[in-house]
């Protein structure tokens, strides 16, 4: 009987231990994905712009995508204009023309100078929540 006691105390601080982990790792695979994105959305407004230069206008896109304010999806699709994979179609949304990541990190992108950035707190404007 003490040896079961013993495994199963054992096997709890096992777990006790391997928890924390595995939450921690779970929140790097989403920061992770998120960089990803961004950085795939950036390479994406390079690459337009190169397009329109070898075409012989150098410009960058005007909007990043067609979609309209609320949850990217396939038929609101977001970056589809940059993303050569047809845009990000769950997790993110549009609002005001900002992008809100699943974190609910905000990004805003300038087509005057071709930035997707993200915004920190001080410049950060409230975005409006729509009610579905």
């Amino acid at each position: 009987m003490i040896e079961l006691v013993m495994i199963i105390v054992i096997l709890g601080i096992l777990a006790a231990v391997a928890i924390p982990k595995y939450i921690d790792i779970r929140s790097s695979a989403e920061t992770a994905a998120e960089e990803g994105i961004v950085g795939g959305v950036r390479a994406g407004i390079s690459n337009y712009y190169v397009n329109q230069c070898v075409s012989g206008s150098c410009a960058y896109p005007s909007t990043l995508d067609s979609a309209v304010s609320g949850t990217c999806s396939s038929s609101n699709p977001c970056f589809d204009t940059v993303l050569a994979q047809g845009g990000v179609t769950s997790r993110w949304s549009k609002r005001s023309g900002a992008y809100v990541s699943p974190d609910g990190t905000i990004y805003r992108y300038a087509s005057a100078s071709g930035t997707f950035s993200k915004l920190e707190l001080a410049e950060a404007e409230p975005i409006p929540v729509e009610i579905e």
